[in-house]
């Protein structure tokens, strides 16, 4: 139940932020399932909760931003998504037991582990979060969004600092990322079904197919969704560093989990 508790309060308090859902729930389905099915997992749920807020936010998006930015996201999160299926299969670095326990170190996991320990950073720099990019590198923002979008499942961390000089209105710039953030999961979704079909077929990949994983999902999707609908109603601005912390506390324990081929 930890998941879908948490799905529902980050939704609530991240709908008008920039700060995103899955940032939070990607580092905590990879203490359960493999990278992978946790990246994926974490995609299926933020697409729905992406595609809940595009009923309710989704006619404030400044078209010319959604596409400045949106289109070269697309294409980058299709290359993101790419690359964690081409590594997804690749043999253990280093295999090791601590307490009983067999661990290994895959490329997959130094490559999660490296950005969630770069993304915790930032989180905690309130320099990046006051961070504003001249708008001519817009489109470069989408890449990089959509780049890690699609290799991570992380992509909101780097769509603020290129979006907070195009002129949005804070009514723009919610509807904009929704746009964006829900065209990217659906590109990075389409990529993982494709490379984890084949995966499955040629790997033991079972964990991605399991039922507790896909019941898990779907509940913790309909949590977020709540979660969102109730942040419209009672949630105006919340952006807390308290919550900042706390989530960046988490980056890094997964990071070095993930690093040392614990998770």
């Amino acid at each position: 139940m930890v998941l879908p508790i948490l799905a529902a309060m980050v939704a609530a308090l991240t709908l008008l932020s920039g700060f995103g859902l899955g940032t939070v729930l990607m580092p905590v389905f990879a203490l359960f399932f493999p990278i992978e099915a946790a990246i994926a997992a974490t995609g299926v749920v933020h697409l729905s909760n992406n595609l809940f807020k595009f009923v309710l936010v989704g006619r404030w998006a400044d078209r010319a931003t959604v596409i400045r930015f949106g289109v070269p996201a697309v294409l980058a999160a299709f290359v993101g998504a790419a690359l964690l299926a081409a590594i997804a299969p690749a043999a253990p670095l280093h295999t090791y037991t601590l307490a009983g326990r067999e661990a290994s170190i895959t490329p997959p996991k130094l490559v999660i582990s490296a950005v969630l320990a770069i993304f915790a950073v930032l989180e905690l720099l309130p320099r990046f979060q006051a961070l504003a990019i001249s708008p001519r590198f817009v489109p470069l923002g989408g890449l990089l969004s959509g780049f890690f979008g699609g290799l991570t499942g992380m992509q909101g961390a780097l769509r603020a600092p290129f979006l907070l000089r195009t002129g949005l209105s804070k009514d723009q710039f919610v509807g904009t990322t929704n746009v964006v953030s829900t065209a990217v999961d659906i590109a990075r979704l389409a990529v993982y079904f494709a490379g984890f079909t084949y995966l499955a077929k040629a790997h033991d990949y079972r964990a991605i197919s399991s039922a507790r994983l896909l019941l898990l999902v779907a509940v913790t999707a309909l949590a977020g969704c709540i979660g969102s609908y109730l942040g419209t109603r009672v949630l105006k601005k919340v952006t807390m560093r308290s919550v900042r912390v706390g989530v960046a506390a988490l980056l890094f324990l997964v990071a070095a989990m993930l690093g040392a081929g614990l998770a």
